[in-house]
């Protein structure tokens, strides 16, 4: 038979605890995650100071429809954009303006509502479903 081989015992003082390793561990997997969400073309832009109304060009604008809020609230697009709401909740919203050019039926979870705005103006619209959900669009 082989004899058991002796085990040697240290002191807790002489001996490193493991979780002394756990901040290098932890920046070594968060690197790690953060090289691939990068890679895969899924990592978030750093925060800036953006103006409270969100700006874009002729390309297509998307506001999101989360928390019972429209977000962007208010966005300054170009003439000739085409703004798309998206319904994120999981209760219906509606995308109504005063006049018939912003007026959809109830968009349920995932759904999405689009207009093409051409002329210049302020286009205020909201919920009719959630009277306090509101939104502006401004065409420049």
């Amino acid at each position: 038979m082989n004899p058991i081989p002796a085990v040697q015992l240290h002191s807790d003082s002489a001996r490193q605890p493991p979780c002394s390793r756990w901040p290098l561990r932890t920046a070594v997997a968060l690197s790690f995650v953060g090289l691939m969400a990068v890679s895969a073309g899924r990592a978030s832009p750093p925060p800036s100071a953006a103006p409270a109304a969100a700006a874009a060009s002729t390309a297509a604008v998307v506001v999101s429809i989360k928390d019972f809020a429209y977000s962007p609230q208010t966005i300054t697009v170009h003439a000739g954009t085409t703004v798309t709401w998206k319904n994120l909740d999981d209760e219906p919203h509606t995308v109504r303006g005063a006049d018939a050019q912003i007026r959809s039926d109830a968009l349920d979870q995932d759904e999405s509502y689009s207009v093409k705005f051409d002329k210049a103006g302020t286009y205020k619209y909201g919920c009719s479903i959630h009277p306090k959900m509101s939104g502006t669009v401004v065409v420049q």
